[in-house]
């Protein structure tokens, strides 16, 4: 009986020394209590606790965790219902707090999370929703980490996944987005059209002042062309005439030489003064304007009688002579 005895406390007290033996993993932690009260929190590894005094009443891991939020419905500032799903990441940084300032963590934060997507869905108009979706999570995790900050929680990041619109809503947005796909088609055709005209009329009064700066520059070609024509004619004429009257003042003097040293050069003389006349009837008659000579053959022989005369008489030089006596030698043109 005593050996029956002594084996149920060895069992008894091999139970309670094994059960004061706790090994906390990696990545958890466990609250203590002692008589009722909390008494210390248990590290990862081997912790020891006194029989029948201590009693572990949490244990949870500290690693991070993700928080599934179900849609919900809001009502944004121009009263359009909206669903709205999220999901965010939270972790536990004090373990005291997270068990003994809130009954029901998890339950707690959902309502927390549902709470504030609410407040901020109801500060803001439908397409704000829709673009701002970035700032709104920012706000949401600012204000969730202080929330939660009592409860020994650290909100790390939130996230809205779904902002799904009702039937109604979804139709009158794509009859929007139709019109103003419409509208935008239309201006980009009217700018189209707007910028070819412009390009067009650009292109002719370019094409006009090309033209006009080209019609000029062939005008003032031409012109300066004409000048120089008229000028190179006209030194042309002039170094003609100067040269016909350098000829006609050499033919001149060499006459008079003759006639000086041979007696029996008047005859000659006679005659070239004859063939001179003559030619000088035929040169005004085939000059542009038109002209009526009239000679009367009865004067010839007194012209002729004139000028031996005069030759013989010796009264004229040479220069005089043909000058008087040869009409157009003066300006050796036809008059």
């Amino acid at each position: 009986m005593e050996q029956f005895f002594l084996l149920v406390f060895l069992a008894l007290g091999g139970s309670a020394v094994a059960g004061s033996v706790k090994v906390i993993n990696q990545g958890n932690e466990a609250l203590v209590e002692r008589l009722g009260s909390y008494n210390k929190k248990l590290e990862p590894g081997m912790n020891f606790l006194i029989p029948f005094l201590d009693k572990i009443v949490y244990r949870e891991t500290i690693r991070e965790k993700v928080l599934d939020i179900p849609p919900q419905k809001c009502i944004t500032r121009d009263n359009v219902g909206i669903e709205v799903d999220a999901v965010f990441y939270w972790r536990i940084v004090d373990m005291e707090k997270a068990w003994y300032k809130v009954e029901n963590l998890q339950s707690a934060m959902v309502n927390m999370v549902l709470t504030q997507i609410r407040s901020e869905m109801g500060q803001l108009e439908l397409d704000e929703t829709f673009t701002a979706r970035s700032q709104i999570n920012e706000l949401l995790l600012r204000d969730l980490d202080i929330a939660t900050d009592p409860w020994g929680v650290k909100v790390t990041r939130v996230e809205l996944r779904d902002i799904v619109p009702s039937q109604a809503v979804r139709e009158s947005m794509e009859l929007q987005m139709s019109a103003e796909r419409r509208k935008r088609a239309a201006i980009l055709n009217s700018e189209g059209e707007r910028e070819a005209a412009v390009n067009s009329a650009r292109g002719k009064a370019e094409a006009q002042i090309l033209d006009a700066e080209a019609r000029q520059k062939s005008t003032v070609l031409q012109a300066e062309a004409e000048q120089k024509a008229i000028v190179l004619k006209a030194q042309a004429e002039r170094q003609q005439q100067v040269l016909k009257a350098q000829a006609i003042a050499e033919s001149a003097e060499i006459i008079a030489q003759k006639l000086q040293t041979n007696p029996n050069a008047n005859k000659a003389v006679e005659v070239l003064f004859a063939l001179g006349y003559l030619d000088m009837g035929a040169t005004i008659g085939r000059s542009d304007s038109s002209k009526v000579l009239f000679i009367d053959p009865r004067t010839i022989p007194a012209a002729f009688e004139g000028m031996r005369s005069v030759i013989s008489n010796g009264q004229l030089d040479s220069n005089e002579l043909f000058s008087k006596q040869i009409p157009g030698l003066e300006h050796n043109r036809p008059s």
